[in-house]
């Protein structure tokens, strides 16, 4: 086994992984354009450092992770830059019954968008991309605990700002 093999195996599971990627980038910045700047950003760190991919542990915790630390430094880059950027959203479209399944997907986007940033991240790691409880924990480098109770505040909001869709189960 060469030291290619591992390089290779992150090239080919990146590629698998863009629609993902793509997706979490969204949550994580609220904006399309951001998105598409962090997922490059992490696909080039991640192709640096291949090497540093252990084989047999999941590629995608490992991706998201990436991309959780290069939007926290781009963050971090900003403030020292004074220019912190609000997300354009200013409300939510509550669904009503008669919504068509795009103006509910919208709703979701909104109400997502509003909750705060270790809330956001969780719902979306476990609820949207479904990593495991462990998974997700290690991502965002919080104990499982931790997690759960992000994610119990995120649903309980979401809930709230949807109208309580969702509450009869």
């Amino acid at each position: 086994m060469s030291n290619d093999t591992p390089r290779e195996d992150v090239r080919t599971g990146i590629a698998g992984m863009l629609p993902k990627l793509r997706r979490f980038a969204r949550v994580i910045t609220r904006d399309v354009q951001e998105a598409d700047d962090l997922v490059q950003v992490t696909v080039e760190k991640a192709l640096l450092r291949a090497g540093q991919w252990r084989p047999g542990s999941r590629l995608e915790s490992w991706m998201f992770g990436i991309m959780k630390n290069a939007w926290i430094d781009e963050l971090r880059a900003r403030r020292r830059r004074g220019r912190v950027e609000a997300p354009e959203e200013a409300g939510v479209n509550v669904a009503d019954g008669s919504s068509t399944a795009g103006e509910i997907a919208l709703s979701v986007q909104s109400a997502m968008a509003l909750l705060p940033e270790e809330q956001r991240l969780a719902v979306a790691l476990v609820l949207v991309e479904g990593l495991a409880y462990k998974e997700a924990a290690e991502v965002l480098d919080v104990p499982i605990g931790t997690l759960t109770s992000r994610l119990a505040r995120g649903r309980e909001t979401l809930q709230a700002l949807l109208g309580g869709a969702g509450e009869a189960r």
